[in-house]
C-alpha cells in the first residue's frame, strides 16, 4: 500500500512593488527607497483630514502629525531592518504626499459630555460615546473639504475583554465596530487613533495589555493607513506577464445581534492585484451539525460569488479571467457546485477554491531558539497543507513577534495550479493590510478584512 511522503519547503519572501515598478520585500524599505506605487500617476499630494475628539485630543493629534512631517529617528536597536527610520510625511520624502490641516473640519466633544459617561453601565457608556461621536461625524460629513477623519478615541472607555487570538470574552460592546457601522453612511472613511500613539507618557488603566510601537512604527502604521483611505496606492503584489488577471475573494461570516446560533450571513471582500477592495453582504448561512460550521446553499454561494464578480467590474471596467476564493469554513459539495456555477454563468477561466483555517496540525520545531521561517510549507499531501505565515524572518534576523507562531491549514478543494504556487499567493496576500507595515501579519488580507468587516456589519442595523 502506498504511503503519502510529507514534504516541507521554505517559500521565498514575496516581493512588492512600487513606485515605477521597483521592488523590495519589505513596505517600509520600499516606500522609504522608492515611493508609492501610484506615484507618478493618481497619487494624494495633499490629504485634507478632519478630527472629532475630545479638545486636548485634537490639539495633541495635530501636534503629534505635525511633527511626522520630520524624520522620525528609528529605535535603537542592533536590528536595523525591523525598527526602522519613519522618511517623515511630505512631498520630498516617503509617501510624497501631505496632510492638510483645516479648522473647520476639527469637531471637538466636550469633555464634561465625556467625563459623565464614567458613572454609566459600560453598555450603556460606550453606545453613548457613539452617539456624541456620530453626531459631529454627521456635521463633518457635509464638508465638502475632507479626504479622511481622524477619530480620537475617549481617554477612558470600557473595552469588549478578549483572550489572546480570541472572540469576546465579554459583553460590553466595541466602540470601534459600533462607530463605523454607524459611519458607514457617510462618504469619508475614518481611521480611529488611540491617545497612546500620540502621546507616550499616556497610561489607561482600563485598556487590555498591549505592547506598545516606538514611535517611527506607530507614525509608519497610521500614515499608511492615511495614505491609503485617501485613494492612495502604497504598494501591490507584482504580476507576471503570463499570468491570468486574477481577483482574490475572502468569504467569512458573522452572527448579526438578533438571530439564532444555528443562522449567520455571509460576507465577501473582494480585492484585485493592486489591493483595491470592496465589500458584498451575501446570503444567510446555517451552521452544520456535522462540522458545526456556517455553509451556504447552492444557490448562495452561486449568487455571493455572482454579485461579487458584478461589483468586482462595475469598480474595474473590466472582468478577471481568474478568480482566487478563500473561505473562512470548509466546503460542501453543494458550495462547490455554487462557486462552480457562478464560474461558468460568467465565462470565468479558471477558479480556486481553498479552505483557509486556523491552526494547524502538524507543526514543526527548529533546533536553536527561534521558531520555523515564516513561508515554510508543511505537505501532508497535495489537498492539505500547514503555512507558517509567522515565523523567523531573516531579513530581521528575528522572530518579531511575541507568541509561539502558529502555522495557518490550507486545504485546496479545487485548483489547477500547484500548492506550492497558491501558497505563495496567500503568503503574498498577509503583506496587503494597511493597516501596519511589518511583513508578518498571519491571515491573508481576503480573510482578514472580511473578518473585520464582519464584526462592524454585525452592529450594523439591518438593510
Amino acid at each position: 500500500m502506498g504511503r503519502d511522503v510529507v514534504k516541507a519547503t521554505v517559500l521565498p519572501e514575496p516581493e512588492l512593488e512600487f513606485h515605477a515598478g521597483t521592488r523590495h520585500i519589505d513596505p517600509r524599505h520600499g516606500i522609504t527607497d522608492y515611493g508609492p506605487a501610484d506615484a507618478a500617476s493618481d497619487s494624494p499630494r495633499s490629504i485634507r483630514v478632519g478630527i472629532v475628539g475630545p479638545p486636548k485630543s485634537i490639539e495633541g493629534v495635530r501636534r503629534w502629525l505635525d511633527s511626522c512631517r520630520r524624520p522620525i529617528a528609528a529605535k535603537p536597536s542592533h536590528l536595523s531592518n525591523l525598527f526602522f527610520a519613519f522618511p517623515g510625511f511630505d512631498l520630498s520624502a516617503g509617501y510624497r504626499s501631505q496632510l492638510v490641516f483645516d479648522s473647520r473640519l476639527e469637531r471637538p466633544i466636550r469633555d464634561r459630555e465625556l467625563t459623565s459617561l464614567a458613572s454609566l453601565a459600560p453598555d450603556v457608556a460606550v453606545r453613548q460615546a457613539v452617539d456624541l461621536y456620530l453626531a459631529e461625524l454627521d456635521l463633518l460629513n457635509e464638508e465638502p473639504a475632507c479626504d479622511v477623519v481622524l477619530v480620537a478615541r475617549p481617554d477612558h472607555l470600557p473595552e469588549p475583554v478578549r483572550a489572546p487570538g480570541q472572540h469576546m470574552t465579554s459583553t460590553t460592546p466595541d466602540f470601534h465596530a459600533l462607530l463605523k457601522a454607524a459611519a458607514l453612511r457617510h462618504s469619508r472613511p475614518i481611521q480611529m487613533i488611540r491617545r497612546s500613539t500620540w502621546d507616550p507618557s499616556f497610561r489607561d488603566p482600563d485598556e487590555q495589555a498591549r505592547s506598545r510601537q516606538d514611535p517611527a512604527t506607530s507614525a509608519w502604521n497610521l500614515h499608511t493607513a492615511l495614505y491609503y483611505k485617501a485613494g492612495g496606492v502604497p504598494w501591490r503584489l507584482p504580476r507576471a506577464v503570463e499570468d491570468l488577471t486574477a481577483c482574490f475573494v475572502g468569504v467569512s461570516f458573522y452572527r448579526p445581534p438578533d438571530a439564532a446560533d444555528v443562522l449567520q450571513t455571509s460576507v465577501a471582500q473582494v480585492f484585485n492585484q493592486r489591493g483595491d477592495g470592496m465589500i458584498v453582504r451575501g446570503g444567510p448561512a446555517r451552521v452544520s451539525r456535522e462540522d458545526r460550521q456556517p455553509h451556504l446553499s447552492d444557490e448562495d454561494a452561486r449568487q455571493l460569488l455572482v454579485d461579487s464578480l458584478k461589483r468586482y467590474r462595475s469598480e474595474h471596467r473590466t472582468m478577471p479571467a481568474r478568480v482566487v476564493l478563500h473561505k473562512s469554513s470548509s466546503y460542501t459539495p453543494q458550495e462547490v457546485d455554487g462557486f462552480r456555477a457562478a464560474a461558468d454563468e460568467l465565462a470565468l477561466d479558471q477558479i480556486d477554491l481553498l479552505w483557509i483555517g486556523g491552526a494547524a496540525s502538524p507543526r514543526l520545531f527548529r533546533p536553536g531558539a527561534h521558531p520555523p521561517l515564516r513561508g515554510t510549507l508543511l505537505s501532508v499531501d497535495e489537498k492539505n497543507h500547514s503555512l507558517y505565515t509567522r515565523g523567523s524572518v531573516p531579513f530581521y534576523s528575528t522572530y518579531p513577534g511575541m507568541y509561539v507562531p502558529v502555522p495557518l491549514a490550507v486545504r485546496i478543494v479545487e485548483s489547477e495550479l500547484s500548492p506550492d504556487k497558491l501558497c505563495e499567493e496567500v503568503l503574498a496576500l498577509t503583506k496587503m493590510n494597511w493597516n501596519q507595515t511589518q511583513l508578518d501579519t498571519r491571515m491573508p488580507i481576503t480573510l482578514e478584512t472580511a473578518r473585520r468587516v464582519g464584526n462592524i456589519l454585525r452592529c450594523a442595523p439591518p438593510t
